[in-house]
């Protein structure tokens, strides 16, 4: 197998989770110089001490605010020698759960700002950087949830689909300068995010039940796949989305109603809110 030698990645939302698997995985595969971003300046510094590589750096950025994005590409180009080979913007996530007709609005704008106009910035400003160079490789994470329904996760749903659509116009525009631009959608995922449905009940059971291959992901299973599409045995992929899921896009998506109506009742799951 080829290897990543040389190669200069950025990965947003690099301080723990997906991201962080990511950045593990880029530097056992040979990475010269990996730089993790996300919001928090105490977990990078911990990710960074915990895997313990001179070649892994950190630099502080919300991926909504576009100036702190912009650094956080130099940052990333700077630390490998004026070369970005590569991009994973794993920054993401969800504060809203329940009904549609229940949403609040500035929670549902911003699923959307940190999932779709998050990827978009990081790759607005890393795709000039890999244009110039003549090649690159873009790779956004979304999730099932952008394929499939999940009840009561409908922004969350919305802005992983939003990231599936990104990377296929940005494969289609960027291709006559040598960048490639893909997503991985991972399924369910051991992670501390969802440690509340891998710890096991009726929601996990239900995730288990559309799956072909049943089992809970891991940060390795999404980190191979990044791998993959970042380095040189991928060269003529792109605009392409990926799910690493154990088969669960071939059925349905989960049923959370185990735990949005015990909060909402059943009623309002069903859209029946205010007065009538």
């Amino acid at each position: 197998m080829e290897t990543l030698d040389g190669y200069g990645v950025l990965v947003t939302g690099g301080g723990s989770g997906i991201g962080l698997g990511c950045a593990r995985r880029l530097l056992a595969g040979g990475a010269a110089s990996v730089t993790i971003a996300g919001r928090s300046k105490d977990r990078l510094q911990s990710a960074a001490a915990e895997v313990g590589d001179d070649r892994l750096h950190w630099v502080a950025a919300d991926v909504t605010d576009e100036d702190a994005v912009r650094d956080a590409v130099a940052a990333a180009t700077d630390n490998a020698g004026g070369r970005l080979d590569g991009v994973v913007a794993s920054a993401g996530g969800s504060e809203h759960m329940g009904p549609l007709t229940l949403a609040d609005v500035d929670k549902f704008r911003s699923v959307l700002d940190v999932n779709v106009v998050g990827t978009f910035l990081t790759l607005k400003h890393a795709a000039p950087v890999m244009a110039r160079a003549g090649r690159g490789s873009f790779v956004g994470i979304s999730s099932i949830a952008g394929a499939i329904t999940h009840r009561y996760l409908g922004p969350y749903c919305v802005g992983k689909a939003g990231i599936d659509m990104l990377v296929k116009v940005a494969a289609d525009e960027l291709g006559a300068s040598g960048i490639r631009v893909n997503s991985i959608r991972p399924g369910l995922i051991a992670t501390e995010l969802v440690a509340g449905i891998t710890a096991g009940g009726p929601v996990l059971d239900d995730y288990l039940a559309q799956m072909p291959i049943a089992r809970v992901g891991t940060v390795d299973d999404i980190a191979g796949a990044a791998a993959y599409l970042i380095g040189p045995e991928s060269t003529w992929v792109t605009g392409q989305v990926i799910a690493v899921d154990g088969g669960q896009t071939l059925r349905r998506g989960p049923d959370y109603t185990s735990f949005a109506e015990p909060v909402f009742g059943a009623d309002a799951l069903r859209g029946l809110v205010g007065e009538g």
